[in-house]
């Protein structure tokens, strides 16, 4: 199963989106919906609310009138947690019994206005944002709602901010446009991202092999990294030592291939192996054989402890390789110090570019990474040397200074 989230702010046109994903075949999970569906009348919830905050929250037919709570339930931090202590549980409970019945092929997209404000995101696969220009959000309220335009402001005030939303965002849809634009959008992302997405979550697909192709340093890779940790951390739960954005994305200036290096360090490799499904099942699929770290010590450490187990995203539009490395090894502590020592140095950044662009140019025909990588890891040894001699001189250490 391939869980999406998907919000945008009020006025975006997020239904439109929903619908269309829809008539694709994907399993819609409306948060509103469940919303009210928990507070129908004869439900507990419904209850719960008239004994909380008084029979008059109640309409002449019995059922909830939403006016009258509101001018109950947010008059304060007290009774606003009240309300949320009665519905939260109740919807979250309901969301994941839908989730539950749905079959193992299913793209589930889970609507829900509040993704962001309630710090969800890193419970889906992808997150989907749906927005546009705030005029043309006014604008729509106003004609298809009937909103004052005041009111239509303050609503979208009171919503998480445009930048807010991008730094959530795995796939930003413009909405602003005619409908046609959008629904265009929807369906080659249906067809090219979420359709293979969920097969090779669900095949625990291994990723083809592709040729070393670098591209400039992109501003937006630490922000994508961040999305993916957040993933990473909430799979790996309490094996969770530390996860970090390592590798050349992680260095301002450099150059790159678009795949994201990622960190997670475990207590054990016991524990790696305790936690391979859960990744699998949030998106980074194991990758067969037996992972390695060149050894840097000269022999000092035993060689066990240079292995490591090796993830890589399952998303056929955003590449992640996630190396995951026990604490009790020496790998974990050199990937942080060589992407620290680069980061401090920009001659090291401009020498290490010119060895990856000639390394790209001789291998640009080999179809596969393997002979890049290997050629490449002389000037990383080298590096590693004058990177200890330079947390030396500095007093680096991975906790920080």
């Amino acid at each position: 199963m391939l869980r999406v989230g998907l919000t945008g702010g009020i006025g975006a046109g997020k239904s439109t989106v929903a619908a269309r994903l829809a008539e694709h075949g994907a399993v819609l999970i409306d948060a509103d919906r469940i919303a009210r569906e928990v507070v129908e009348p004869g439900t507990e919830g419904l209850a719960e609310l008239v004994a909380a905050f008084g029979e008059d929250v109640l309409g002449p037919d019995g059922a909830l009138d939403r006016a009258a709570l509101a001018a109950k339930a947010f008059t304060g931090e007290e009774s606003r947690l009240r309300l949320n202590a009665i519905v939260h549980p109740r919807i979250r409970d309901r969301t994941v019994e839908l989730m539950a019945q749905v079959a193992p092929d299913a793209i589930v997209v889970h609507d829900v206005p509040l993704l962001v404000e309630g710090g969800m995101a890193p419970n889906y696969h992808l997150v989907l944002v749906v927005d546009a220009e705030e005029d043309v959000r006014i604008r729509r309220l106003v004609e298809s709602r009937g909103m004052a335009e005041a009111d239509a402001r303050a609503r979208i005030a009171a919503q998480a901010s445009r930048e807010q939303r991008l730094a959530a965002a795995d796939v930003w849809l413009d909405n602003s446009g005619t409908r046609g634009i959008v629904l265009a959008q929807v369906d080659a992302l249906w067809a090219d991202r979420l359709v293979p997405f969920e097969a090779n979550v669900r095949l625990r697909k291994p990723r083809p092999p592709r040729s070393p192709h670098l591209v400039e340093h992109d501003d937006t890779w630490p922000a994508q990294a961040e999305r993916a940790l957040a993933r990473v951390r909430l799979a790996a739960g309490d094996k969770l030592v530390r996860a970090d954005h390592i590798g050349s994305t992680a260095v301002p200036g450099l150059v790159a291939k678009d795949v994201l290096d990622l960190q997670l360090t475990v207590s054990t490799l016991d524990d790696a192996d305790a936690i391979s499904d859960a990744l699998a099942d949030a998106g980074f699929i194991r990758a067969e054989g037996g992972w390695f770290d060149f050894p840097q010590d000269g022999g000092a450490a035993p060689e066990h402890l240079w292995h490591k187990r090796f993830h890589h995203n399952a998303d056929p539009a955003r590449m992640v390789n996630l190396h995951v490395r026990s604490v009790r090894g020496p790998a974990w502590r050199l990937a942080l110090l060589f992407r620290d020592w680069l980061r401090a140095n920009p001659g090291e950044v401009a020498a290490y570019t010119e060895e990856k662009r000639r390394l790209a140019r001789a291998h640009a025909e080999d179809g596969t990474t393997e002979g890049y990588a290997l050629e490449k890891q002389a000037w990383v040894d080298a590096g590693f040397t004058r990177a200890e001699e330079w947390a030396a001189r500095t007093g680096w250490s991975a906790d920080g200074p």
